[in-house]
């Protein structure tokens, strides 16, 4: 599952380590607080469980709109 992570495809679907890295500290947060994981747990960890999540295509990053940006 993490060999995934040694080929830099999914990152940069995600536009870059630090959204990646933002959507698996999201997700782990969520999974901490009991939200149903989407991939079989099989013994791992919730970081594990939240990048084969992203791995899978489970969960994306969703930015906001330019014009809700813009707002804040």
């Amino acid at each position: 599952m993490i060999e995934a992570l040694k080929d830099d495809k999914i990152i940069n679907e995600l536009g870059g380590r630090f959204k990646f890295t933002a959507l698996v500290q999201h997700r782990v947060r969520e999974l901490m607080e009991d939200a149903r994981p989407l991939v079989e747990r099989n013994g791992r960890s919730n970081f594990e469980v939240a990048v084969q999540e992203i791995v899978e295509g489970k969960i994306t990053l969703e930015l906001p709109d330019d014009e809700d940006a813009s707002d804040a």
